[in-house]
């Protein structure tokens, strides 16, 4: 059995409500569906967020700002 660590967040009550109803809903413990929300979490939405080296975000946020007169007028 893997060790195991508790910890008590405070979320929005009705996110909770429909997180509790789900559970009952499925016939799953809160703890499984938890877990498994923050699995999908860590292993999906994490690593999408830096898909963009942060050398590439660098030259196109001076690029942005070096041509703002212009992207405003091509805007207009």
């Amino acid at each position: 059995m893997p060790a195991t660590k508790k910890f008590t967040p405070e979320i929005d009550a009705k996110l909770y409500k429909e997180f509790v109803a789900l559970a009952k809903r499925n016939g799953q413990s809160q703890r499984h569906i938890l877990e498994e929300a923050l699995k999908f979490y860590l292993k999906n939405v994490v690593p999408s967020q830096h898909l963009v080296r942060p050398e590439v975000m660098d030259a196109f946020e001076q690029s942005v700002a070096s041509n703002r007169d212009l992207l405003e007028r091509l805007a207009k």
